[in-house]
């Protein structure tokens, strides 16, 4: 039996025999592996075709690239940026928590939530899993009502992302591709969906019906559009920030692009890099379709900036992790251990 303990945000879990979860279904798991291959095989194609151009072997091609970047440039944009978003993510983990689950400080949270980063380069459910057995531990919170508040910053992230998208389809509309002619549609679909969403579980659409009532619905029950919104301003400096250092990161690749370009690519991006499985091999090769005509660049570019960012964040969460141990586990033994041990 495998001591991790169950992911408490994941909804497409079957319960099991004995209070278990059910493994996915062998399509289920081979799915993530055939998008990842066919991603690679996409770039792998285009970058084959750029370097055969340029009369260069694949190593050589991308080696210039590497090559010619500012590096120390480059850290200097990426490692302050990296420490401001984990300020701003733990706020919004904070607020959360403290609205739905329990009082808590903002620097209390800190240790759990860095920590967190680094089981998500694995997958970031499983980081908001460790967040919500610490909880459980340590302040008692039953496990599926923090799977609730997991789940409300989810959605949140989600609406925050697309209006950020829309905003930049219409200040941009003219230097996006086509395909983005779907945004503003789906921010309407979307919009339609969220006074759905609340007059269910806040207005009388949901009256009387057993769903409204589910623990795991709790953050939902207890939330007026306020909350919603306070969410979304939390988030958005983190974003607007990214818009400012991604194109000047992008530029020490050598292609030029507007802040108005990346406000209308960087949501859809970090959307796709959010999303759980192999969605982070999509966000990078959505780099290379959005930028034609350079795709060494893009693909460098796509690779470093999000690996980057996955285990600098895992770094930080290393000078957290002492803590969050000592925290979690020190005391529960203390805890458990027969008086005068």
């Amino acid at each position: 039996m495998s001591d991790a303990p169950p992911d408490p945000t994941n909804t497409n879990a079957e319960p099991a025999e004995g209070g278990g979860l059910k493994k996915p279904g062998f399509a289920q798991q081979l799915l993530p592996w055939i998008i990842t291959l066919a991603c690679f095989g996409y770039l792998y194609t285009r970058l084959s075709g750029a370097a055969a151009r340029d009369g260069l072997t694949l190593v050589d091609y991308l080696g210039g690239i590497f090559g010619r970047v500012s590096w120390t440039h480059w850290l200097a944009l990426m490692i302050p940026y990296s420490a401001f978003f984990f300020l701003i993510d733990s706020l919004v983990v904070w607020r959360v928590v403290s609205w739905f689950n329990t009082p808590i400080k903002y620097t209390e949270i800190l240790p759990i939530r860095g920590s967190s980063y680094i089981l998500s380069i694995l997958n970031e459910q499983v980081g908001k899993g460790a967040m919500g057995l610490y909880l459980n531990r340590r302040y008692g919170v039953p496990g599926w009502e923090v799977g609730s508040s997991m789940i409300f910053i989810m959605f949140c992230e989600f609406f925050y992302l697309l209006g950020w998208a829309t905003i930049g389809f219409f200040l941009r509309r003219d230097d996006l591709p086509e395909v983005f002619g779907l945004i503003p549609w789906i921010a309407l679909g979307a919009a339609v969906f969220f006074g759905l969403w609340l007059a269910f579980f806040r207005g009388p659409l949901g009256r009387g019906v057993e769903l409204r009532d589910k623990p795991l619905f709790k953050s939902f029950r207890e939330s007026g559009l306020a909350r919603y919104l306070t969410i979304v301003v939390f988030r958005s400096p983190a974003l607007l920030a990214a818009v400012v250092i991604y194109t000047q990161a992008l530029n020490l690749f050598g292609v030029e692009a507007s802040m108005g370009q990346m406000l209308g690519y960087l949501p859809v991006i970090f959307f796709g890099a959010a999303t759980p499985g192999p969605m982070r091999t999509v966000a990078i090769t959505l780099w290379v379709i959005l930028f034609p005509g350079n795709e060494g660049e893009m693909a460098a570019f796509g690779f470093v900036q999000h690996n980057f960012f996955i285990f600098f964040n895992a770094a930080i969460g290393l000078l957290f992790l002492r803590r969050a141990n000592r925290e979690l586990f020190g005391e529960a033994s203390t805890e458990s251990s027969p008086a005068g041990s």
